[in-house]
């Protein structure tokens, strides 16, 4: 039962993994591996920025190599050990 238990804990962080998301790289930190994105709001009321959201990520030295402040993105994130996590970025 606690290997079920555990098991459905861990379904909702594979599922994020797997989602997009798209924003605006505001800062890269080269020298903690951190990246600050503005995420992009998904729906269509109060189109203005006051709904988006900045959010700091962990990330591979390769990953912040890719993009630089002001691109806009989509990527994938995750908690791997205890932070949120870039895995996945690509410039639009």
């Amino acid at each position: 039962m606690i290997l079920a238990g555990a098991m459905l804990a861990a379904v909702p962080s594979a599922t994020l993994a797997q989602q997009l998301s798209t924003g605006t790289v505001t800062t890269i930190d080269r020298i903690n591996g951190t990246i600050a994105v503005r995420q992009t709001q998904k729906d269509t009321v109060g189109a203005n920025d006051g709904g988006a959201t900045e959010q700091q990520f962990k990330a591979a030295p390769g990953l912040l190599d890719s993009v630089h402040a002001g691109d806009k993105v989509t990527f994938s994130a995750s908690e791997i050990g205890g932070k949120n996590t870039i895995t996945k970025i690509n410039r639009q």
